[in-house]
């Protein structure tokens, strides 16, 4: 194992954060390297094609309701000033 050539501060949500992910052995070194390592090989499409067709649409019909909602409630709040 490498000595640290220097140190980062992080906060204890990411301490806990780093814990949950380490394996036996392994510094904080070698956790954020397999992370952030794990990162970059996400692809954009990786998600898609996961929901059925109707839970994308409940999905997509949610999302609207509540952008209809917040136009409402922008209208409601000019309407008053």
């Amino acid at each position: 194992m490498a000595t640290a050539d220097e140190q980062i501060r992080v906060s204890d949500r990411v301490k806990r954060q780093l814990d949950r992910r380490r394996r036996e052995g392994e510094s904080f070194n070698d956790v954020l390297e397999r992370v952030l390592d794990e990162s970059d090989e996400t692809d954009f499409y990786d998600g898609f094609g996961i929901l059925s067709d109707d839970d994308a649409n409940w999905i997509r019909d949610k999302g609207e309701k509540s952008k209809e909602k917040r136009k409402e409630r922008m209208q409601r709040l000019d309407e008053n000033t």
